[in-house]
């Protein structure tokens, strides 16, 4: 009998068949979906994204790599190398990221049968290092299993610090006699490794760097494919040819970035061991100076390890600086100079007691270059007991002191600003009695009466004339007798005046650690005191900031001791191109009338001309007709030697000089100071304005020397490089002892 089909069960059979194919489109649905999304992805990767993963991976591969390009060199103003670089040869270690402590260890080995290397560098934790690598059972002993497992179960520790506590368990009980009982061989190992070890991965360490013999050079290199990571190459050493401090210095290698500038420097991609310039010039420039270094790009394989390195960019040496100074100029006055405060310390007895140094400045006013910076002071020497002179150009602009008469211009210039006074004037030079106090006079007029205008006020240095512009600054009227109540606002009227001359302010003289000098304060009977120069106290450089105001008309001009940065020398014959040259930078005009300020010329003129002029002995019969003002200033000096606490501030006398010359169209502004330069109670004439004189006439004297000279150099398009004015080599390693 024929079955009749199931239909329930087609019906449920359909279903299945039904729910399998649209599952499977959705399937296939969702596999074309999610190729869709990763096609779309790899393409937004590729092509939006692409150029920014390309440079990413640029910055991982591409290193700069600390390679020994030359510093910048430093020329005086005429060409003459002053800060030169000289080639020697060298040995360096370059360490991958991949390498071993054994490996390095290994190479140490065999250079150390290559060179010679001296054992002086090597600290207490270098001989642990290699006696724990050479002693690895022994030094296994060192700490108990008792004392390893209390640390390892001390659960207040962190991996790494309950490791770091078993190490310097084992350090600290190393015997001390096995430390020094390494042969000179095993030393010479240590002393390689040190150096190899303490550098960055693919950052060139230089294991020996001096004296290293044409011998040691040769077997090296034909050894430089079994070592490696070893080269031989060509390092510079700094060398001066001048004992001018404000030169600076720069780091050894060895030594490496200071430690109180560390990350200042390594945030701009330095390394550890760069060069740097720690002081002065080297310091303010070194962004110059610098060179740029090599950059190369490593070639790893699959598992990260480098196989070739190709080079990116060839690096490139430090660019020059030419600075303002003509060197010929700048030692025939140091030479003087020191030669003359030697003579005052020898010649003045007890009375030069606390005489030791001395200061002088010239400027072009019109540029602010700075075209001499002398300082100088004097040492006994502790083994002959010989005084011996020293370069102490940076206390020209670091140290300060009180600077007397020479800021009487200053004085009648801010008087004319407040009308307090005209030019013109004439005040009556008298004594100055004050209620309670001693008389103040000038030093040529201790009990009469002179009527005296501002030129002569100027030409004689009138001390009370100044005094009387004072108390006008105060809105009051000298009394005989009467006591004095002088506000702030007569200081600050008589400070600003000052300051917009350059006197109390920095000057931006382009070295580091320039001070200001001390500010006084408000205290009723300085007011008189700070109108001769003797309250505050200012730099040598700011006084000279301040003639060379007067000088060009009123113009403050930031001084610099830099005027051009160059392009490294292609040929070693001529001066590279100029990169940068400094112009003047007018920090300030004074508020004063043209009127005005001739007027203080004029006066100061008479200070070397005039009849009466205290300085007339000295400049009156000088070929160039020249302007200044003498100074002087009580001082005070403690000597910390004495027993009686009252009885250190030993009182003393600063002189000082400024001028300009010629006084129509000034080239040179100048500053003379001689701090402390006798007690005040032996005290007998001012020295300093025949020093001044000849500090000036060497000046003129070498500028008329060299006229032909310089008007032929003009025609030629490139300056050449010329030799050091003197023989004098200054290495490296005497600057920085």
């Amino acid at each position: 009998m024929r079955k009749i089909p199931n239909k329930r069960a087609q019906s449920v059979k359909a279903k299945q068949r039904a729910n399998i194919t649209f599952r499977m489109n959705i399937l296939f649905f969702s596999i074309f979906l999610l190729f869709t999304l990763l096609i779309l992805r790899l393409g937004y990767l590729q092509i939006v994204k692409g150029e920014d993963y390309t440079r990413a991976i640029e910055r991982t591969e591409e290193v700069p790599v600390n390679t020994s390009v030359p510093r910048g060199r430093i020329f005086d103003s005429q060409g003459r190398i002053m800060v030169d670089n000289e080639p020697q040869l060298a040995i360096t270690y370059t360490k991958m990221q991949t390498t071993k402590s054994e490996e390095m260890f290994e190479i140490a080995k065999e250079l150390s049968l290559l060179i010679e290397k001296k054992a002086d560098g090597i600290t207490k934790s270098d001989l642990q290092d290699f006696w724990l690598r050479k002693y690895p059972k022994e030094a296994l002993k060192l700490v108990s299993e008792e004392e390893r497992n209390k640390i390892e179960k001390n659960d207040e520790l962190e991996e790494k610090e309950k490791n770091a506590e078993i190490n310097r368990l084992t350090r600290s009980r190393i015997p001390e006699e096995q430390l020094e009982a390494f042969s000179p061989e095993e030393l010479e190992i240590i002393a390689i490794y040190r150096e190899m070890a303490s550098g960055y991965a693919l950052s060139p360490q230089i294991i020996k760097g001096e004296d290293v013999t044409d011998e040691e050079f040769a077997r090296v290199s034909e050894r430089l494919g079994d070592l490696i990571g070893v080269n031989t190459t060509t390092d510079w050493r700094r060398v001066k040819t001048s004992s001018l401090a404000i030169l600076g210095t720069a780091s050894l290698p060895k030594e490496g970035i200071p430690k109180d500038r560390l990350d200042y420097y390594l945030s701009r991609d330095y390394s550890r061991n760069d060069r740097v310039g720690k002081s002065y010039i080297e310091q303010q420039y070194e962004d110059v100076l610098q060179g740029q270094k090599s950059v190369v790009k490593n070639i790893t394989d699959g598992k990260g390890r480098v196989i070739d390195i190709k080079t990116v960019y060839e690096g490139e040496p430090g660019k020059d600086l030419v600075l303002s100074m003509d060197s010929e100029v700048q030692l025939a006055q140091e030479e003087i100079l020191g030669q003359k405060l030697l003579e005052l310390k020898t010649g003045n007895g007890a009375s030069a007691k606390y005489l030791d140094r001395a200061f002088f400045i010239m400027m072009d006013p019109n540029t602010g270059e700075v075209l001499s910076m002398v300082g100088k002071r004097v040492e006994k020497n502790a083994k002959t007991g010989k005084y011996e002179i020293k370069d102490y150009a940076f206390g020209s602009f670091t140290t300060a002191y009180e600077v007397g008469s020479t800021v009487k211009p200053g004085t009648l210039l801010t008087g004319y600003r407040e009308n307090v006074i005209s030019p013109g004037d004439v005040l009556v030079d008298e004594p100055i009695r004050i209620k309670g106090s001693a008389p103040k006079s000038s030093v040529f007029n201790r009990s009469g009466r002179i009527p005296l205008n501002d030129l002569e006020a100027i030409e004689r240095s009138s001390n009370v004339y100044m005094f009387k512009t004072a108390y006008g600054l105060a809105g009051r009227t000298y009394k005989e007798n009467q006591s004095i109540s002088f506000g702030p606002e007569a200081f600050q009227k008589m400070r600003n005046g000052y300051a917009q001359l350059g006197l109390g302010v920095p000057t931006g003289i382009d070295l580091p650690g320039e001070v200001t000098g001390v500010i006084g304060g408000v205290e009723d009977g300085k007011l008189l005191d700070l109108s001769i120069g003797q309250y505050d106290t200012y730099t040598p450089l700011q006084l000279a900031q301040f003639v060379s105001t007067i000088a060009n008309g009123g113009k403050r001009i930031q001084p610099r001791v830099v005027k051009e940065i160059r392009e490294p020398s292609a040929d070693g014959v001529k001066m590279g191109k100029v990169v940068k040259e400094f112009q003047p930078n007018v920090l300030n005009t004074v508020d004063n009338s043209q009127e005005e300020i001739n007027r203080m010329r004029q006066g100061m003129q008479r200070v070397y001309s005039g009849a009466k002029g205290t300085a007339r002995s000295a400049f009156g019969t000088a070929p160039f007709n020249g302007a200044g003002k003498t100074g002087t200033a009580q001082s005070f000096f403690f000597d910390a030697t004495i027993k009686n606490p009252k009885e250190r501030n030993i009182r003393t006398v600063n002189l000082t000089h400024i001028g300009f010359a010629p006084y129509d169209n000034p080239e040179i502004a100048y500053a003379l100071v001689i701090p402390h330069a006798s007690l005040e109670s032996s005290y007998k004439t001012n020295v300093s304005t025949g020093i001044a004189r000849e500090l000036v006439d060497k000046y003129f004297e070498i500028q008329l020397k060299n006229g032909a000279l310089k008007d032929s150099e003009e025609a030629m398009p490139i300056p050449t490089i010329k030799p050091a004015f003197t023989n004098e080599k200054i290495d490296e390693e005497e600057t920085n002892n």
